[in-house]
């Protein structure tokens, strides 16, 4: 059991830290702009990191889902396993 729950955890690790990584490089590099240029405009700061986590969600979208598929698919053939 200790076995699938470490299995889950790793899988939302990968599956969340693309998208959050992105969030956060383009968060650090408006950041740097926003202390450079004295601009605080809050929607500088918010439009272009949703822009960009949509944009790795829709290049890697089809990389998560085969993911969860493929561990969805394990955990469902090995489920008679799970309940001994």
């Amino acid at each position: 059991m200790e076995g699938l729950a470490r299995d889950t955890l790793w899988l939302v690790v990968m599956l969340a830290a693309p998208v959050l990584l992105a969030g956060l490089l383009t968060a650090f590099a408006i950041s740097l702009f926003q202390a450079a240029t004295q601009i605080l405009e809050p929607t500088l700061s918010f439009v272009p990191k949703l822009i960009v986590m949509l944009v790795v969600l829709a290049i890697l979208g089809s990389w998560m889902g085969g993911q969860l598929v493929e561990f969805a698919r394990t955990l469902l053939t090995d489920f008679p396993g799970l309940l001994e």
